[in-house]
Protein backbone atom coordinates (compact mmCIF):
# COMPACT_ATOMS: atom_id res chain seq x y z
CA UNK A 1 0.00 0.00 0.00
CA UNK A 2 2.80 2.69 0.60
CA UNK A 3 4.84 1.62 -2.28
CA UNK A 4 1.47 2.73 -4.04
CA UNK A 5 0.81 5.56 -2.75
CA UNK A 6 4.68 6.44 -3.47
CA UNK A 7 4.24 6.02 -7.20
CA UNK A 8 1.21 7.94 -7.24
CA UNK A 9 2.98 10.59 -5.80
CA UNK A 10 5.88 10.20 -8.00
CA UNK A 11 3.54 10.58 -11.08
CA UNK A 12 1.73 13.12 -9.34
CA UNK A 13 5.00 15.47 -8.77
CA UNK A 14 6.27 14.57 -12.42
CA UNK A 15 2.74 15.68 -14.12
CA UNK A 16 2.98 18.61 -12.09
CA UNK A 17 6.65 19.59 -13.59
CA UNK A 18 5.35 18.86 -16.73
CA UNK A 19 2.73 21.39 -16.13
CA UNK A 20 4.68 24.05 -14.50
CA UNK A 21 7.43 23.64 -17.71
CA UNK A 22 4.49 23.93 -20.00
CA UNK A 23 3.38 27.06 -18.45
CA UNK A 24 6.88 28.73 -18.25
CA UNK A 25 8.08 27.64 -21.67
CA UNK A 26 4.08 29.16 -22.89
CA UNK A 27 4.90 32.79 -22.50
CA UNK A 28 8.31 32.46 -23.86
CA UNK A 29 7.33 31.03 -27.36
CA UNK A 30 4.60 33.83 -27.63
CA UNK A 31 6.97 36.03 -26.93
CA UNK A 32 9.37 34.98 -29.68
CA UNK A 33 6.34 35.00 -31.91
CA UNK A 34 5.47 38.93 -31.44
CA UNK A 35 9.18 39.68 -31.68
CA UNK A 36 9.14 42.33 -34.13
CA UNK A 37 10.62 42.16 -37.53
CA UNK A 38 13.70 44.59 -38.28
CA UNK A 39 13.42 47.42 -39.98
CA UNK A 40 13.99 46.66 -43.78
CA UNK A 41 16.07 48.91 -45.65
CA UNK A 42 15.38 49.59 -49.65
CA UNK A 43 17.46 51.37 -52.14
CA UNK A 44 15.37 51.75 -54.98
CA UNK A 45 14.58 54.12 -57.69
CA UNK A 46 12.17 57.38 -56.83
CA UNK A 47 10.22 57.19 -60.19
CA UNK A 48 9.85 52.63 -60.04
CA UNK A 49 5.81 52.54 -59.68
CA UNK A 50 6.69 48.55 -58.75
CA UNK A 51 9.31 49.33 -55.58
CA UNK A 52 6.76 51.49 -54.42
CA UNK A 53 4.12 48.40 -54.76
CA UNK A 54 6.13 46.19 -53.06
CA UNK A 55 6.73 48.36 -50.14
CA UNK A 56 3.07 48.71 -49.79
CA UNK A 57 2.78 44.88 -49.67
CA UNK A 58 5.74 44.45 -47.05
CA UNK A 59 3.98 46.94 -44.95
CA UNK A 60 0.62 45.37 -44.98
CA UNK A 61 2.18 41.98 -44.03
CA UNK A 62 3.89 43.58 -40.87
CA UNK A 63 7.12 44.76 -42.22
CA UNK A 64 8.54 48.16 -40.97
CA UNK A 65 10.16 50.06 -44.24
CA UNK A 66 12.88 52.54 -44.88
CA UNK A 67 13.45 53.61 -48.25
CA UNK A 68 16.27 55.33 -50.17
CA UNK A 69 15.47 57.47 -53.36
CA UNK A 70 18.99 56.77 -54.56
CA UNK A 71 18.61 53.60 -57.16
CA UNK A 72 19.86 50.46 -56.07
CA UNK A 73 22.82 49.51 -58.33
CA UNK A 74 25.47 50.94 -56.34
CA UNK A 75 24.25 49.33 -52.95
CA UNK A 76 24.09 46.03 -54.41
CA UNK A 77 27.65 45.59 -55.55
CA UNK A 78 28.67 46.96 -51.96
CA UNK A 79 26.24 44.21 -50.64
CA UNK A 80 27.70 41.87 -52.66
CA UNK A 81 25.11 40.43 -54.71
CA UNK A 82 26.21 38.97 -57.88
CA UNK A 83 24.70 41.04 -60.95
CA UNK A 84 23.16 37.75 -62.43
CA UNK A 85 20.63 38.08 -59.62
CA UNK A 86 19.76 41.85 -59.96
CA UNK A 87 16.21 43.15 -59.93
CA UNK A 88 14.53 46.88 -59.58
CA UNK A 89 15.83 47.31 -56.45
CA UNK A 90 17.33 46.20 -53.05
CA UNK A 91 17.09 45.40 -49.85
CA UNK A 92 19.00 44.76 -45.86
CA UNK A 93 17.17 43.15 -43.32
CA UNK A 94 18.47 41.03 -39.92
CA UNK A 95 22.20 41.19 -42.04
CA UNK A 96 20.81 39.75 -45.32
CA UNK A 97 19.94 41.19 -48.41
CA UNK A 98 16.81 40.90 -50.18
CA UNK A 99 16.74 41.67 -54.15
CA UNK A 100 13.62 41.65 -56.00
CA UNK A 101 10.19 41.22 -55.84
CA UNK A 102 10.49 38.41 -53.23
CA UNK A 103 7.52 37.78 -51.16
CA UNK A 104 7.05 38.76 -47.16
CA UNK A 105 6.39 34.87 -46.09
CA UNK A 106 10.29 33.54 -47.47
CA UNK A 107 11.14 36.90 -46.20
CA UNK A 108 9.98 35.97 -42.73
CA UNK A 109 11.09 32.29 -43.06
CA UNK A 110 14.46 33.28 -43.64
CA UNK A 111 15.04 35.13 -40.58
CA UNK A 112 13.11 32.55 -38.54
CA UNK A 113 15.62 29.71 -39.81
CA UNK A 114 18.70 32.07 -40.68
CA UNK A 115 20.52 30.21 -42.91
CA UNK A 116 24.22 30.78 -43.51
CA UNK A 117 23.57 32.86 -46.33
CA UNK A 118 23.97 36.16 -48.57
CA UNK A 119 20.34 36.51 -48.44
CA UNK A 120 17.48 36.20 -51.17
CA UNK A 121 16.79 37.07 -54.62
CA UNK A 122 14.17 37.12 -57.10
CA UNK A 123 15.75 37.74 -60.33
CA UNK A 124 14.40 40.51 -63.12
CA UNK A 125 10.44 40.86 -62.17
CA UNK A 126 8.27 38.02 -63.02
CA UNK A 127 5.33 38.80 -63.62
CA UNK A 128 2.37 38.10 -60.56
CA UNK A 129 5.03 38.40 -57.97
CA UNK A 130 4.96 40.93 -55.21
CA UNK A 131 4.64 44.51 -57.01
CA UNK A 132 4.31 43.13 -60.00
CA UNK A 133 0.43 41.98 -59.57
CA UNK A 134 -1.49 44.97 -60.04
CA UNK A 135 -4.59 45.29 -61.95
CA UNK A 136 -1.99 46.05 -64.86
CA UNK A 137 -1.15 43.03 -65.50
CA UNK A 138 -5.00 41.64 -66.18
CA UNK A 139 -4.59 38.77 -63.51
CA UNK A 140 -1.45 37.33 -65.10
CA UNK A 141 0.75 35.30 -62.35
CA UNK A 142 3.75 33.49 -63.97
CA UNK A 143 5.99 31.02 -62.24
CA UNK A 144 9.09 31.88 -60.37
CA UNK A 145 11.60 30.89 -57.93
CA UNK A 146 12.81 32.56 -54.94
CA UNK A 147 16.61 32.06 -54.88
CA UNK A 148 18.80 31.70 -51.62
CA UNK A 149 22.38 33.12 -52.54
CA UNK A 150 25.24 32.13 -50.72
CA UNK A 151 28.50 34.52 -49.92
CA UNK A 152 30.32 32.58 -52.66
CA UNK A 153 27.52 33.24 -55.82
CA UNK A 154 26.39 30.24 -55.63
CA UNK A 155 22.26 29.46 -55.18
CA UNK A 156 19.64 27.23 -54.82
CA UNK A 157 15.64 27.39 -54.60
CA UNK A 158 14.61 28.54 -51.27
CA UNK A 159 10.62 28.72 -52.17
CA UNK A 160 8.66 28.39 -55.62
CA UNK A 161 5.80 30.37 -56.76
CA UNK A 162 2.61 30.04 -59.27
CA UNK A 163 4.15 26.40 -60.89
CA UNK A 164 1.62 25.02 -62.57
CA UNK A 165 -0.53 21.82 -61.54
CA UNK A 166 1.43 18.75 -62.46
CA UNK A 167 -0.11 17.80 -66.16
CA UNK A 168 -0.82 20.79 -66.90
CA UNK A 169 0.46 23.13 -69.85
CA UNK A 170 2.78 25.54 -68.58
CA UNK A 171 0.78 28.99 -70.89
CA UNK A 172 1.33 32.60 -70.45
CA UNK A 173 -1.65 34.34 -71.53
CA UNK A 174 -0.79 37.54 -73.73
CA UNK A 175 -0.72 40.49 -71.88
CA UNK A 176 -2.41 44.00 -72.67
CA UNK A 177 -0.58 46.03 -74.91
CA UNK A 178 1.11 43.49 -77.23
CA UNK A 179 0.03 45.32 -80.26
CA UNK A 180 2.74 47.70 -79.28
CA UNK A 181 5.24 45.04 -78.71
CA UNK A 182 4.19 41.70 -79.87
CA UNK A 183 4.91 39.03 -82.03
CA UNK A 184 5.65 40.75 -85.75
CA UNK A 185 6.38 43.79 -84.10
CA UNK A 186 8.79 46.11 -85.75
CA UNK A 187 12.65 45.94 -84.59
CA UNK A 188 15.13 47.96 -84.12
CA UNK A 189 18.99 47.38 -86.00
CA UNK A 190 19.87 45.09 -83.70
CA UNK A 191 16.67 43.17 -83.52
CA UNK A 192 15.09 44.20 -80.48
CA UNK A 193 11.38 45.00 -80.24
CA UNK A 194 10.23 48.77 -80.37
CA UNK A 195 7.95 49.71 -77.46
CA UNK A 196 5.77 52.22 -77.25
CA UNK A 197 5.51 54.49 -74.30
CA UNK A 198 4.55 58.21 -72.77
CA UNK A 199 7.39 60.01 -71.39
CA UNK A 200 7.04 60.39 -67.36
CA UNK A 201 9.79 62.62 -66.28
CA UNK A 202 13.32 63.56 -67.74
CA UNK A 203 16.77 63.31 -65.15
CA UNK A 204 19.19 65.26 -67.37
CA UNK A 205 21.63 65.78 -65.16
CA UNK A 206 21.71 61.32 -64.65
CA UNK A 207 20.86 60.56 -68.14
CA UNK A 208 17.41 58.76 -67.02
CA UNK A 209 14.01 58.94 -68.23
CA UNK A 210 10.94 57.67 -66.49
CA UNK A 211 8.63 56.13 -69.02
CA UNK A 212 4.99 54.70 -68.93
CA UNK A 213 5.51 51.73 -71.13
CA UNK A 214 3.83 48.92 -72.86
CA UNK A 215 5.47 45.13 -72.36
CA UNK A 216 8.86 44.34 -72.91
CA UNK A 217 9.18 40.95 -74.32
CA UNK A 218 13.11 40.61 -75.02
CA UNK A 219 12.92 41.87 -71.14
CA UNK A 220 10.55 39.95 -70.24
CA UNK A 221 8.32 42.51 -68.32
CA UNK A 222 4.82 43.67 -68.21
CA UNK A 223 3.80 47.20 -69.18
CA UNK A 224 4.45 49.56 -65.86
CA UNK A 225 6.20 52.78 -64.83
CA UNK A 226 9.70 52.41 -65.06
CA UNK A 227 12.91 54.57 -64.89
CA UNK A 228 15.47 53.66 -67.12
CA UNK A 229 18.85 55.02 -67.86
CA UNK A 230 20.25 55.63 -71.42
CA UNK A 231 22.66 54.29 -73.13
CA UNK A 232 24.04 57.47 -75.31
CA UNK A 233 23.82 61.14 -73.79
CA UNK A 234 22.19 62.02 -77.43
CA UNK A 235 19.50 60.61 -76.83
CA UNK A 236 18.50 63.00 -73.50
CA UNK A 237 17.54 65.27 -76.97
CA UNK A 238 14.73 62.87 -78.19
CA UNK A 239 12.71 63.02 -74.98
CA UNK A 240 10.30 65.53 -73.60
CA UNK A 241 8.30 64.83 -70.56
CA UNK A 242 4.45 63.75 -72.22
CA UNK A 243 5.96 62.64 -75.56
CA UNK A 244 4.67 59.67 -77.23
CA UNK A 245 7.63 57.74 -78.35
CA UNK A 246 8.85 54.38 -79.55
CA UNK A 247 12.26 52.59 -77.57
CA UNK A 248 13.94 49.60 -77.11
CA UNK A 249 15.44 48.04 -74.33
CA UNK A 250 17.52 45.61 -72.65
CA UNK A 251 19.87 44.89 -69.71
CA UNK A 252 23.07 46.40 -69.26
CA UNK A 253 25.18 45.87 -66.27
CA UNK A 254 22.33 45.05 -64.14
CA UNK A 255 20.59 48.12 -64.90
CA UNK A 256 17.71 48.27 -67.55
CA UNK A 257 18.61 50.77 -70.44
CA UNK A 258 16.98 52.28 -73.39
CA UNK A 259 19.12 51.60 -76.33
CA UNK A 260 17.35 53.69 -79.07
CA UNK A 261 14.30 55.95 -79.26
CA UNK A 262 12.37 56.75 -82.32
CA UNK A 263 9.48 59.31 -82.45
CA UNK A 264 5.71 58.10 -82.88
CA UNK A 265 3.86 59.88 -86.15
Amino acid sequence: MQRRTLLRSATALSGLAATTLLALSAPLALAQARRPLPVMEVWKDPQCGCCDDWITYLEKNGFSVRAFDTGNIAVRQRLGMPEKYGSCHTALIGGYVVEGHVPAADIQRLLRERPAALGLSVPGMPIGSPGMDGPLFGGRRDPFHVLLVGRDGSSRIWASHNQPAAGAAATQPAADGADAAGAGAATDRDGRPWVEAEVRRVDRSNRRVSLRHGPIPNLDMGGMTMVFQLSDPALLEQVQPGQRIRFSAALIQGEYTVMQIAPLP
